[in-house]
């Protein structure tokens, strides 16, 4: 391999990694070196690329959580374009409730968004845990049998993972039990790992009920009932809605008429869900008192 080779690699190598944080396009390479491209035109077709536009679409999803976090925000009514899918309203509104929890667990890691994986480790947690049926989760097992003790985790982050706990995982090239209510069972050993304070983070398709095989979307009261019938309160909720003007916040009638698309839901359900206890529910019920004209919950909202 000739000096010069070795620099046209090196530089393409640097450019996909600086623009698209990933490996270079196998031809990219041969490209600039025969002159088909110079380096110069090389970025600027990373640049002006879809792929690098939702590089910078996440990226700015993660600063807005690291903004939100400074000062404890709990940022709703976000807004994406309609080429993306729910991962820019999932990212930013799940990461940027981090309240600095000293253990977290992370559930569904192994085929997460790299950006959001990224922004998992930028919380700075003490101790951060990633579960998943494969690697590089940190802890391979089914999140329906967890080998932690119970009340192990403060925070537990479930991002578009429910719905696939049961079903046909063949697209992932993982094998688990199949189980009708695979979700409830997550939901259920999830509680148990959590702490009597903590919290559970969780985002779902949700819509006009379709079983899909590699996953099931839930009607947004359908999800609703779930979480309660799996011994949580839910604290908070919000509904996002996809149109030909993007992603944006939606009432529960806009989200129930909501059909999956071809590559990415057509409504997302966010919530934060809380351990019920008695005093849990005195605690929501003082807020909503005082807190008359804060949104809390879409999902009460027609």
């Amino acid at each position: 391999m000739t000096t010069n080779v070795r620099l046209v690699e090196d530089f393409v190598e640097r450019a996909f990694r600086l623009v698209l944080r990933r490996e270079p396009d196998p031809e990219s390479a041969g490209r600039v070196e025969r002159g088909e491209v110079s380096r110069a035109r090389l970025v600027r077709e990373l640049v002006e690329s879809r792929e690098f536009e939702r590089v910078e679409l996440l990226d700015d999803g993660l600063a807005r959580a690291r903004a939100e976090r400074a000062r404890q925000g709990r940022p709703r009514e976000l807004l994406a374009p309609a080429w993306s899918d729910e991962r820019a309203i999932e990212i930013p509104w799940v990461l940027s409730r981090y309240l600095g929890e000293r253990r977290v667990l992370d559930v569904g890691t192994a085929f997460a968004e790299r950006a959001y994986v990224e922004g998992l480790e930028q919380l700075g947690a003490p101790e951060l845990v990633t579960v998943d049926l494969a690697q590089p989760a940190t802890v391979v097992a089914d999140v329906r049998d967890l080998p932690f003790e119970e009340g192990r985790f403060d925070l537990i982050h479930a991002v578009s993972t429910i719905e696939h706990v049961g079903r046909d995982n063949a697209v992932y090239d993982v094998d688990a039990p199949r189980e009708d209510e695979g979700d409830a069972a997550a939901l259920r050993e999830l509680r148990r790992v959590l702490a009597r304070d903590g919290r559970l983070l969780v985002t779902v398709p949700t819509g006009v009920r379709d079983d899909q095989g590699w996953q099931l979307q839930r009607a947004p009261l359908e999800w609703i009932e779930l979480f309660e019938r799996s011994g949580f309160t839910v604290y908070e909720d919000e509904l996002y809605v996809h149109d030909d003007g993007g992603w944006r916040t939606a009432t529960r009638a806009e989200a129930e008429g909501a059909r999956y698309g071809e590559h990415h839901a057509g409504a997302v359900l966010l919530a934060e869900l809380r351990r019920r206890t008695v005093g849990e529910t005195l605690r929501l019920a003082v807020r909503d008192a005082r807190h008359r004209d804060v949104v809390r919950r879409s999902t009460l909202v027609p």
